[in-house]
């Protein structure tokens, strides 16, 4: 091991120390004040998103730096906007049964990728702060630079707002050592790791919880319904925005056979170039190493640039390439994940065949990722949504951006999580909530001791006032409702009666042949009147104790009063019956 790999190690524990103790100050912050911080940053790096953006064009060459200023804005102001109002302090949630707390889990170790670093760099940021988290980042190497001023941006404002300084700490050393120190460190609570595979699964293996995300391979089917010019526009805004950078860019076209001329044109018309046999043949042999992987001097690049690099003439303006492709796997690198302006195109003959085909694609890289359909039928939306392998199914929509949720209502994010599917250990857009621990404050709702806390329950519960339950048969209650009706029918015959189904109760030892069970209609006695004259009622229904609970009144009954179960239970627990 090298000196270089030694300092990296060194600086990360230093890192997550130092990290460690102003987590110990940043967890006791209020709400208003970790809100208040967490706008101060977002302001902040909103209004520094375009040089933030050039600067990671130029030190990393990927994507276009117009786009990548988008990103920064979109990561710093509409994910901040979404999350602006969500409770990260004390009691979140609470019903009168459950009270949710959360609790901040520590320091987020945040490996920031090359192809989205500033938006990466400030999206992390932002939701390890909101969540009372601190935060060390491990910059990819080639896009250190970037990622260190996008962190001295925030961190300062940050500071001034009151946030302790080490809350926030960008590592100078980027090594693959210094990385997994920072990982495996003791005092590392959770990692948010964006990159290649490899290190996704090394933020596994660390033995610490881990949100990575795994790649993308996104198909992308049009059905045979779908505005035709709109999904065109749409796929190549998504595939080219930022020259395919985001894994969630379209990656193949799936075309349903009646409308593939149409689709052919319309790609045409608007800045896609089809390659003929031997083009695609030339270009296919760039877009992949001799072991069958990305070749990373194409990603990020324009369709231009690529063509040019493959001997390939296309005409000026050329916003993407397109290729006919054969099949699906390593023998066709046009179906791999190519991070670039470049799409595979597939045609096929209805929904079925569409969908068999986009899993197919799923399946050889991208699993659990996303994937695009366009169409006029929900119903083939949907039916396509349940075949596919994947987390994020984007409707009508460049997959791009509907996928991170800035064309759809899924919750922004810049790490989008792959499910089982992908090896991860969620499906969600990770957010500030999969940064928090939640506790739960339950109250007991079904007692298991309904007499009293230390009494044991009993087979012959008692009643109130000492009275017991007893053994009945079905048409004795029958007929005393029957009385109970007729009389109360003859005292007030203009009130109105509610007809409610009632549950019998069901009598011990019962004989096999007792009469059918009666549907019983009753009205229902207020409370309030019962309570007024302290008069015992003849019969008790849930809703009769509910109403007095509601009212606060006692129900007053006797040793001929019928109880329902369900009335008898929940008046035992809120102390209703009162002895006549």
């Amino acid at each position: 091991m090298g000196d270089k790999d030694l300092v990296a190690k060194q600086e990360a524990r230093d890192a997550v120390d130092a990290a460690f103790a102003a987590f110990g100050i940043l967890a006791r912050f209020e709400q208003a004040k970790i809100d208040e911080i967490c706008e101060a940053m977002s302001s902040a790096a909103l209004a520094d998103a375009e040089r933030l953006g050039r600067l990671a064009n130029e030190e990393t060459g990927f994507g276009k730096a117009e786009d990548k200023r988008e990103k920064n804005r979109f990561a710093a102001e509409d994910v901040w906007n979404h999350f602006r109002t969500m409770k990260t302090v004390g009691v979140i949630r609470e019903t009168e049964s459950i009270v949710e707390i959360a609790s901040p889990r520590g320091v987020v170790a945040a490996i920031i990728p090359s192809t989205n670093p500033t938006s990466t760099a400030i999206f992390k940021i932002i939701i390890s702060i909101k969540s009372r988290n601190s935060i060390v980042l491990s910059p990819h190497p080639s896009a250190a630079k970037c990622i260190a001023e996008t962190t001295r941006v925030m961190r300062e404002v940050a500071i001034k707002h009151g946030l302790p300084g080490d809350a926030i700490i960008c590592l100078q050393n980027s090594t693959i050592e210094g990385t997994e120190e920072l990982m495996k460190h003791k005092r590392t609570a959770v990692i948010l790791a964006t990159g290649g595979i490899g290190l996704v699964r090394a933020a596994y293996s660390s033995g610490k919880p881990a949100f990575g995300v795994g790649p993308g391979n996104v198909p992308v089917f049009i059905e045979r319904t779908a505005n035709v010019k709109k999904a065109v526009a749409d796929i190549l805004s998504g595939t080219c925005f930022d020259n395919g950078t985001i894994c969630a860019s379209e990656q193949s076209v799936v075309v349903d056979a009646p409308i593939e001329a149409a689709v052919r044109a319309e790609f045409t018309a608007q800045g896609g170039h089809f390659l003929n046999s031997a083009e695609a043949d030339a270009v296919g042999k760039i877009l992949v190493t001799p072991q069958r992987t990305l070749n990373p001097k194409i990603v990020g690049k324009s369709a231009e640039f690529i063509a040019n690099l493959a001997g390939v003439n296309v005409p000026a303006g050329t916003r993407c390439l397109i290729a006919v492709c054969g099949g699906v796997g390593r023998d066709y690198p046009w179906s791999i994940e190519k991070l670039s302006p470049t799409l595979a195109f597939f045609v096929v003959d209805g929904v079925e065949q569409g969908a068999n085909r986009c899993e197919e694609i799923l399946q050889f890289g991208g699993m659990g990722h996303t994937a695009g359909m366009h169409t006029q039928s929900r119903e083939a939306a949907v039916r396509y949504g349940q075949q596919m392998p994947a987390s994020r199914v984007v409707i009508n929509s460049p997959t791009t951006h509907g996928a991170i949720g800035l064309s759809t209502e899924l919750a922004p994010s810049m790490t989008l999580g792959c499910g089982s599917w992908g090896g991860n250990v969620t499906s969600d857009n990770v957010s500030p909530i999969h940064l928090m621990d939640v506790k739960r404050v339950a109250f007991e709702t079904k007692p298991v001791n309904k007499v009293g806390a230390s009494q044991p329950v009993a087979t012959t519960a008692a009643s109130p006032a000492g009275m017991h339950r007893k053994t009945v048969k079905r048409e004795d209650i029958a007929a005393i409702v029957d009385q109970f009706l007729s009389r109360k029918l003859a005292e007030t015959p203009e009130k109105p009666i509610v007809s409610e189904p009632k549950q019998t109760p069901q009598p011990a030892l019962e004989p096999q042949n007792a009469s059918p069970v009666k549907t019983v209609i009753h009205e229902i006695r207020p409370a309030a009147e019962n309570g007024a004259n302290k008069t015992p009622v003849d019969f008790v229904s849930e809703s009769d104790v509910r109403a007095a609970v509601q009212k606060g009144e006692k129900i007053y009954i006797n040793s001929k009063t019928l109880i329902t179960p369900a009335a008898r239970d929940l008046g035992e627990e809120k102390d209703v019956f009162a002895k006549s």
